[in-house]
């Protein structure tokens, strides 16, 4: 004969003891509130993890291990050793160019990470295109460029400028507009 203390042990008449079965093994309790906390956290690290990743992605390029002067030293030379008689001027402002390209690239894939977290999926709802999300996420992006600008006041190699956040705002633009051709040509939306 068997006693049950626990005050964590379930029955249903004529069954055995939640739990207790000898031939089906079932999670205690505690087990199952886990799994219901696992299953809310999911729609966070598939839609929000990514976007917190490519945020501290900026950030850290945003460090002096990134800075100009760095990217100097393996985007000229290659630039020298594909055009040898280019001018030290033209491949500076060709380096200058392709940073700007690449806060204009990082910036557009910022804005679709947000946008994909903003716009989860909803079982029966083609979710068409939304204005008011759209402006959110840009935003969101203008704000993430603003506090990037910010950071880089304490980076010693580095300077915070105004028209690197606008650079970086229209990346988020240009990934948001290049999200809503695919969609209208797609007929998405």
């Amino acid at each position: 004969m068997e006693k049950i203390v626990s005050s964590r042990v379930f029955s249903v008449p004529n069954k055995p003891p939640f739990g207790k079965s000898n031939h089906i093994l079932i999670a205690p309790p505690c087990q199952i509130r886990f799994s219901f906390a696992v299953l809310k956290l999911r729609p966070f690290l598939k839609y929000w993890l990514p976007v917190l990743i490519w945020m501290a992605l900026i950030f850290s390029a945003s460090s002096d291990s990134h800075s100009y002067e760095h990217s100097s030293l393996f985007v000229e030379p290659f630039l020298h050793w594909l055009f040898p008689r280019m001018s030290q001027s033209r491949v500076e402002v060709i380096h200058y160019f392709i940073r700007k390209c690449m806060h204009l690239t990082e910036y557009a894939m910022l804005a679709l990470l947000f946008w994909r977290a903003l716009r989860q999926p909803v079982k029966n709802d083609p979710r068409p295109w939304n204005w008011h999300d759209a402006r959110l996420t840009l935003l969101l992006v203008m704000l993430y460029a603003a506090s990037d600008e910010f950071h880089q006041l304490f980076v010693s190699s580095r300077d915070a400028a105004v028209h690197d956040v606008l650079i970086d705002t229209v990346g988020g633009a240009a990934g948001l507009l290049a999200l809503w051709t695919l969609g209208r040509w797609r007929k998405h939306w």
